[in-house]
């Protein structure tokens, strides 16, 4: 089971935050129907590469708004764990979801042979079709704003 490009994506809604007391809540990815979607799995919070990847989005944030794109970040830890990380690092420009039974990584097949999370990221198109999808193998390496901007502008 996997998730291609030109395929829906599939639907899912998680426990996230956003670091605020409104953001602590489930996020749909039907909620966000009518815009692109950047969605992006990463293996674990206050890890060395996914703590750069995540405040490198976050620098660069300007870039996805100003293309019309949402980034949502997901990895199997809890919210607490989210928002420690979160704080630790100054707020992410975007929420942290939960996906604590990998239920969601799953069904994008991004689960590595031991079932650890592969460092992934996908656009999905305003129409909810999956319009990029990356899968890193060893994942210490994540995909650049530009190529994720890039990709976003050509779904729109």
């Amino acid at each position: 089971m996997g998730t291609e490009v030109g395929k829906p994506a599939p639907l899912f809604t998680l426990a996230g935050s956003d670091n605020t007391h409104e953001g602590r809540r489930d996020y749909a990815l039907a909620d966000y129907r009518g815009q692109v979607v950047v969605l992006v799995f990463y293996p674990g919070d206050s890890t060395p590469v996914c703590t750069r990847q995540l405040n490198a989005y976050t620098e660069d944030i300007d870039s996805f708004t100003g293309a019309g794109a949402q980034v949502l970040a997901v990895s199997p830890q809890s919210v607490q764990s989210h928002d420690d990380f979160s704080c630790k690092q100054g707020g992410f420009a975007f929420p942290l979801l939960a996906d604590t039974d990998k239920a969601v990584g799953e069904m994008y097949g991004i689960l590595g042979p031991l079932g650890f999370y592969r460092r992934s990221a996908f656009v999905i198109d305003a129409a909810g079709v999956v319009r990029y999808a990356h899968k890193a193998v060893a994942g210490l390496t994540f995909r650049s704003t530009d190529e994720l901007v890039a990709a976003v502008k050509a779904a729109t």
